[in-house]
């Protein structure tokens, strides 16, 4: 299940938030930050990635919405 929801208000989401890496267009949840770079996971679990500071951007509304409904409805599938 996805951590707590990343307000619109920020220009960065902070640890738990869930980003876009602009330079490949992957959603994950922040992780961390070393340095120039932010540690990004994959929603469903996976092995993380790191992305430049820069090329790390909040989601729109719209974006945020529709990730967190898919993930809802995958949760909701598997006890089927």
């Amino acid at each position: 299940m996805l951590l707590c929801m990343a307000s619109n208000q920020q220009t960065r989401p902070g640890i738990g938030g869930l980003a876009k890496d602009r330079a490949t267009g992957r959603i994950g949840v922040v992780m961390g930050e070393v340095g120039g770079r932010v540690q990004m996971r994959p929603v469903h679990g996976g092995r993380e990635w790191d992305v430049m500071r820069n090329d790390v951007e909040s989601l729109s509304a719209r974006e945020e919405l529709s990730v967190r409904l898919a993930d809802r409805n995958s949760n909701s599938r598997g006890g089927l």
